[in-house]
């Protein structure tokens, strides 16, 4: 189940990427346009604020039940704060992405409020653009970029290379 939940947990992360980066383009440019706020605009930032909704659920899911990391890490509290790597995984990558849910939400409820176009593309592209750098922040990019059965087999990857 931990494989599987965290495969998925790595697929997500691309569509939470690429919403962001769709909203936050779309809010700058209408915002500078001075375009008027639109159904596709409520949309993407639905899109971006749900995707990171799931993946914070598939994250929970790995920190509180399946991940072996977190269980040796709760294990030995004290020591996991002195390994870097163990920190990370169990207060840092947490903390950072919890932070980073907060802002994209914060963003699509202030711009769902605003009285004016050119106040909720604003405040899209201001909170959205916070949340996606505090998402690039925070993800563990030493790991693999793609779920293992996506990733080519070993034989074409040496191939390939």
């Amino acid at each position: 189940m931990y494989s599987s939940v965290l495969a998925f947990h790595n697929l997500i992360r691309w569509v939470v990427l690429v919403a962001g980066v769709i909203a936050v383009i779309r809010a700058i440019t209408a915002w500078t346009g001075k375009r008027a706020w639109d159904t596709q605009d409520k949309r993407i930032g639905l899109l971006f604020t749900v995707a990171l909704d799931v993946q914070i659920l598939l994250g929970l899911l790995l920190y509180g039940v399946f991940s072996p990391i977190t269980t040796h890490a709760f294990a030995n509290f004290g020591a996991a704060m002195g390994d870097a790597t163990l920190r990370f995984w169990l207060v840092e990558h947490l903390s950072i992405m919890l932070v980073a849910a907060g802002l994209a939400h914060t963003g699509q409820t202030l711009s769902k409020k605003a009285t004016s176009h050119q106040a909720s593309h604003q405040r899209a592209a201001i909170f959205f653009g916070l949340a996606l750098v505090t998402i690039l922040a925070g993800i563990p990019w030493f790991r693999s970029l793609l779920p293992q059965f996506l990733e080519l087999p070993g034989i074409l990857t040496g191939l390939l290379a």
